[in-house]
């Protein structure tokens, strides 16, 4: 009686040891992952950005997603803003640091950070920046070749789209906000795209933004009539493989932190083909 009663018990401490180390080791796992402030010397300049980095980004294949801020904002400022980490912890998350940059409606002396506009512009300053991050995350971690998207807010969503116009097969996806194309609209291919606009916008007009919209659903051969995606957004389907999100919020010139859920769904839905 005695022996099975001490095979009981130490059956039962064993479980649970099993269970309390499965559990500690799921919350190390997790603490793990941090945020580092990266650096890069590009040309004569050093740039730098904060990286979220998940605690299995060198052990098994990563999505990677760049997240450009708006003129006049910083890489930290971004971190804070989104929520790209939390809704979507196995991503490697970057947010660069823009430089100083004569603004397109404001700002004209270039006193605020911000990113190049259109190819060419200032040596490719950011567009080199880009290459040079891309590649340290190639060769430092496991990156799914399939799985890289950017996103950018304002100034932000202009180099968003001036990727996509220069950079389009390294990505899967882009969503760009409360920005247009400019200059390069006619240098896009078809990709899946989301666009996030604001119907007040003061800066960049609401006007401007839906030739933008109209120009990308026409670009990627994409059905006249939309489905409800969640609140504010509807997904358009593409003959081509290439569908588009229009996100339209009642507000400014801001990006509202709720698309971040929508921006990972989409991400997540697309992988280059």
């Amino acid at each position: 009686m005695i022996r099975k009663i001490n095979r009981r018990v130490f059956k039962f401490f064993f479980l649970l040891f099993i269970f309390i180390y499965l559990q500690v080791s799921a919350v190390v796992a997790q603490t793990s992952s941090e945020i580092k402030r990266m650096q890069w010397t590009v040309g004569d300049t050093k740039r730098e950005a904060l990286v979220y980095i998940p605690a299995t980004a060198k052990t098994k294949i990563s999505p990677l997603i760049f997240v450009f801020h708006g003129h006049g904002g910083t890489m930290e400022n971004a971190y804070r803003s989104h929520q790209f980490d939390k809704l979507w912890p196995e991503a490697i998350v970057v947010y660069p640091q823009g430089l100083n940059t004569p603004g397109q409606l404001t700002d004209p002396q270039g006193k605020l950070s911000g990113w190049q506009k259109e190819n060419g512009d200032m040596n490719n300053r950011d567009l080199n920046f880009f290459d040079q991050m891309l590649k340290t995350f190639k060769e430092d971690y496991k990156i799914d070749d399939k799985r890289i998207y950017a996103t950018g807010h304002s100034n932000g969503g202009g180099f968003t789209y001036l990727l996509w116009a220069t950079r389009a097969d390294v990505f899967a996806a882009f969503a760009p906000s409360s920005a247009v194309a400019r200059k390069v609209a006619g240098q896009l291919k078809p990709k899946p795209a989301m666009h996030i606009m604001g119907e007040k916008d003061p800066l960049v007009k609401p006007a401007w933004q839906k030739l933008m919209c109209n120009l990308i659903l026409k670009l990627n051969s994409c059905d006249a009539e939309g489905k409800p995606y969640g609140a504010y957004a509807t997904y358009y389907p593409s003959e081509s493989g290439n569908p588009v999100i229009l996100y339209v919020h009642p507000g400014g010139h801001v990006y509202p932190t709720a698309a971040d859920e929508v921006v990972v769904k989409f991400f997540k839905g697309i992988e280059k083909q």
